[in-house]
């Protein structure tokens, strides 16, 4: 909406500036002016002032001044029109009139917005209601309680055709209203419009101002055409232009919560539950350049979080193409990567919300990104190599808009490039005649010598982003490795394992301090004690203080598939599912180990051979962690039906 300048001056008129800061900040006067503690920094001594003559504010502390809308907009985080909207509340002043269009889409959204209300506590009574068992119970898997349930707004759409269309019809809503509304699926061969969502947990999406404009649905039925179900767009709503969140995300950042993008509804959820309140999602699709002005007016530096896997290292990728043209100073993007295989609601009910900080504490700055990707996996022993690569981040770099930040990219990435062809040096000798000399390898290419650490080179250059993302290299915090959280599961589950095969568990090696910690613990009382039922030998551990291991242990399964591991299991199953465990633990820790070897060899010698080691190291790690995912389907013996939500 536009303000007349004759508008503007009124409400300024009406609405001492005293009277707005008032409201937040504790004034007392001094002479002609009022004074207080600024409500942008802590502060002992009063550094904020006011001055009604002048209908102005000025914070000595932070620097920042302005008039009663500056006011509104920094102390509050909203937009110009919402700060002129809440003054004119303030002094009663009805809000200029508009042209007869604008005053009739107006209306036609607020009789929109009043159906989405409808619509959305329909779905919350349907979800507290005896039909919304089934997806309270899916819910509570997730571990999503009522209160977060309550939080955000949950639902649950029941599978009837008409049942949103029936409810909504019988407060008089027509059914061309709940069609614009996206509720509602309409066309030329459809006689009868039906609901959209349909058995379904519903996800309410808001604005700013926390108005319900679109739904996200998740499918109950493994089955179903499609998992998530959005909205269409609608007068209401364009999926690429908000955010999952955002009203509470832009709220929380204006207090000081870091921005952090996440990819689902869930991860959303359990990043606030966990002490993240600016987290916000995408709708469906990619970052667009409109979610990423989003971003922008509510942080410098927002954090965007992926998957450590191949698509998430591309959707990072994606991510930076989108920004490099609209950089601006001080505006930038971070990126973190999580474990892979791992979400950040896998993550958070694993290792809470330590887990989380670790990896957002880790996130890489856009320039990090951009080299890695141009950098990471390549040799380059030939010059043509090398003026293909500085081609190709000069080409990158010059689709940077501001003319100061793409001057400082290319500087820093001269500077890489130089860094990164130097020639390597060998150690320096003391030759008999005396005096210093450098020996070079016969003009051969190769990365830095990496920092030399009590008088010896340390080779290692970590050259692949798969094992720099991994736990191992990060540290132990972010969570318990599913693999080794299985294999102790079983073993807790089914205490025969640890008198057939006992020399089996002692011969692994955990990564995880607490899951080796557990092992010793098992082994220990297999070893001394007589047989026990899983009962019995979980008391013993709680006796041994490993109850908060137990519960980790667990809470790392986020998957129910893996049959042969849990009480009810059969022991033919147990056993098919222990062996794979085991194999597969065996041959992943091999390649591991290989892995790091070659990331070696590669950082000392960057050749076509180490190159190609390193990357059948890879193919072949992936190929075991592809073929994990044959373990969740044993369950026969055990009289296992169709999997179940």
């Amino acid at each position: 909406m536009r303000f007349t300048p004759q508008f503007l001056d009124e409400l300024k008129a009406r609405l001492p500036v005293s009277e707005v800061v008032g409201r937040r900040v504790k004034l007392v006067r001094a002479g002609r002016e009022f004074k207080g503690l600024s409500p942008f920094n802590k502060e002992k001594t009063p550094s904020f002032f006011v001055n009604d003559q002048k209908q102005a504010w000025f914070d000595f502390s932070s620097g920042k001044n302005g008039s009663i809308f500056d006011f509104v907009m920094q102390s509050e985080g909203v937009s110009f029109p919402e700060a002129v909207e809440r003054l004119a509340q303030m002094a009663g002043m009805p809000l200029p009139k508009i042209s007869r269009e604008d005053e009739a889409r107006d209306a036609r959204r607020k009789t929109l917005h009043d159906v989405m209300e409808l619509a959305a506590k329909f779905f919350q009574d349907t979800l507290a209601s005896r039909t919304g068992a089934k997806a309270r119970g899916y819910l509570a898997d997730r571990g999503l309680d009522p209160a977060t349930q309550l939080r955000f707004r949950l639902g649950y759409a029941p599978g009837e055709r008409f049942a949103l269309k029936e409810h909504l019809g019988s407060h008089g809503i027509p059914a061309e209203d709940m069609v614009e509304a996206g509720l509602l699926i309409s066309g030329d061969d459809i006689p009868v419009p039906f609901d959209r969502f349909r058995d379904r947990v519903m996800f309410p999406i808001t604005d700013l101002r926390g108005r319900v404009i679109a739904f996200g649905g998740r499918a109950l039925e493994k089955d179903a055409q499609a998992k998530y179900l959005n909205s269409p767009e609608t007068p209401l709503f364009h999926k690429g232009a908000t955010l999952y969140n955002i009203a509470a995300a832009r709220q929380a950042a204006h207090d000081g919560a870091p921005i952090v993008v996440v990819e689902g509804y869930v991860d959303v959820i359990a990043m606030v539950t966990i002490g993240f309140p600016a987290t916000v999602a995408p709708l469906g699709t990619a970052l667009t350049e409109d979610q990423l002005g989003l971003l922008w007016k509510m942080a410098d530096e927002p954090v965007l979080c992926f998957d450590g896997d191949n698509a998430g290292l591309r959707a990072a990728y994606r991510a930076v193409d989108l920004a490099m043209p609209r950089l601006k100073p001080g505006k930038s993007l971070k990126f973190a990567l999580l474990p892979q295989g791992q979400d950040p609601d896998d993550l958070a009910r694993s290792g809470g919300r330590d887990a989380i900080s670790d990896v957002i504490g880790a996130a890489r700055p856009l320039a990090d990104m951009l080299w890695a990707r141009e950098t990471e996996g390549h040799t380059f022993e030939t010059p043509e190599r090398r003026a293909a690569l500085e081609a190709r981040i000069n080409e990158v770099t010059s689709t940077i808009g501001d003319e100061a930040v793409r001057r400082y990219y290319r500087q820093n990435f001269t500077s890489r490039l130089s860094q990164f062809f130097a020639p390597a040096q060998a150690p320096r000798r003391e030759p008999r005649g005396g005096g210093n000399w450098r020996e070079r390898r016969n003009g051969d290419w190769q990365r830095p010598a990496a920092p030399r650490t009590a008088g010896r080179a340390t080779p290692y250059v970590v050259v692949s982003q798969q094992l720099a993302s991994s736990a191992a290299h990060r540290g132990y915090r972010t969570a318990v490795p599913l693999r080794e959280a299985l294999i102790l599961q079983a073993a807790l589950n089914h205490p025969w394992l640890l008198h057939d095969h006992l020399e089996e568990l002692a011969s692994l090696e955990f990564r995880y301090a607490d899951a080796e910690r557990l092992k010793g613990a098992l082994i220990d009382i297999a070893a001394h004690a007589a047989a026990l039922d899983a009962e019995a030998l979980k008391a013993e551990l709680a006796a041994r203080n490993l109850s908060e291991v137990m519960q980790r242990i667990a809470l790392s399964i986020t998957t129910p598939s893996v049959w042969g591991a849990r009480p009810e299991a059969a022991p033919d199953d147990v056993l098919v599912t222990w062996t794979q465990l085991v194999a597969l633990h065996r041959q992943w820790h091999s390649l591991t180990k290989e892995l790091k070897d070659a990331e070696q060899a590669l950082g000392q010698d960057a050749s076509e051979t180490n190159y190609l080691r390193l990357r059948d190291v890879k193919t072949r790690l992936s190929r075991v962690e592809g073929t994990e995912a044959l373990i969740e389907g044993f369950g026969a013996s055990s009289g296992r039906g169709v999997r179940s939500l």
